[in-house]
């Protein structure tokens, strides 16, 4: 990858970032993130509190990239076809046609995802790891660029079904908005109603700049040593005794092509032991399996003592030649 190819990656980033963040304030490291995912064809979690700003920062993000957008708001009686479509039957036509669900899409919100049942959630599986749906037995193909991101609300569990670990193993990051920092609200309160500034946000990529991003960024080389500082992380989650289980090879796969994605949006030709460490907590840690930890849902815990695990880990000192 030449110094002309590695200034296209930061020059997207860059044209993304700055268009979702001016609907979002302050939030410049969560909408990388989420492009990172994106362009890995990977899908997010997002666990937070209400009103913080996660319709938002999608409409923006789909409206930046030109994409299609549906959000889907999960209940408990929400059925799998209500999200994959269903053939009725067309009395005019005397036959049976296909009404295709929200699936159907670029970008999908769906909005609290844990109020749904799990045979509704494990609806989405398909459609996430297969790009594909089937319906009466006839498989069909979803439309590329697809993302799912996934909401979920921390601090409130009655009427909500938890996912199954084969399931958040699905999804490539865990992120969280949080709240805006003091001056970023100021500004947000008293300017202009954000949905007003969000209807008049323009495309800033074409399909082919998007096309060329996710084709192009795993020409980014990791070295031994990195690939190694990786591999120790991971094998790390998998031995500490704090853990019943550790990440998958997919965990160890997503956090490759994840530092492979933020070394080339840095304007990077090559991935450093920082990229692997900053993405480790977000692409590891919803993977990870807590022991005595858990205590009823103990994800602070399990991402501190990753952390920790992170700190200790040696980092190796690569000349870049």
């Amino acid at each position: 990858m030449d110094n002309q190819d590695v200034r296209r990656f930061a020059e997207y980033r860059e044209k993304i970032v700055n268009n979702c963040s001016s609907v979002i304030l302050g939030k410049n490291q969560v909408i990388t993130h989420i492009l990172i995912a994106f362009i890995c064809s990977g899908h997010v979690l997002l666990e937070d509190l209400p009103g913080t700003g996660k319709t938002m920062l999608l409409k923006a993000f789909a409206r930046s990239i030109g994409g299609d957008f549906k959000r889907i708001q999960f209940t408990p009686d929400l059925l799998p076809s209500d999200l994959t479509g269903i053939n009725f039957y067309n009395q005019k036509a005397a036959d049976f046609e296909f009404r295709p669900g929200p699936l159907f899409t670029n970008i999908v919100l769906a909005d609290e995802i844990n109020r749904a049942t799990p045979r509704t959630q494990s609806s989405l599986l398909e459609a996430m790891e297969e790009r594909q749906i089937t319906v009466d037995g006839e498989t069909r193909k979803l439309e590329e660029p697809f993302m799912v991101m996934a909401t979920q609300n921390p601090l409130e569990s009655y009427g909500t079904f938890p996912l199954p670990e084969a399931q958040i193993d699905r999804f490539f990051m865990k992120l969280s908005l949080g709240y805006m920092g003091r001056e970023d609200e100021l500004t947000v309160i008293s300017r202009r109603d954000s949905q007003a500034i969000l209807e008049e946000l323009d495309t800033v990529v074409t399909d082919e700049e998007t096309a060329w991003v996710r084709g192009n960024y795993r020409q980014v080389s990791v070295g031994a040593d990195v690939a190694g500082y990786l591999m120790d992380i991971v094998q790390l989650t998998r031995t500490d005794s704090r853990f019943t289980a550790g990440v998958s090879t997919r965990g160890a796969l997503a956090l490759y092509k994840a530092s492979q994605a933020k070394a080339a949006f840095a304007g990077r030709a090559f991935v450093t032991p920082e990229d692997v460490r900053d993405l480790a907590p977000f692409v590891l840690a919803h993977r990870i399996i807590a022991g005595s930890l858990s205590g009823g849902g103990g994800g602070s815990s399990v991402m501190s003592c990753l952390e920790e695990l992170i700190g200790q880990t040696p980092v190796p000192l690569e000349t870049i030649g």
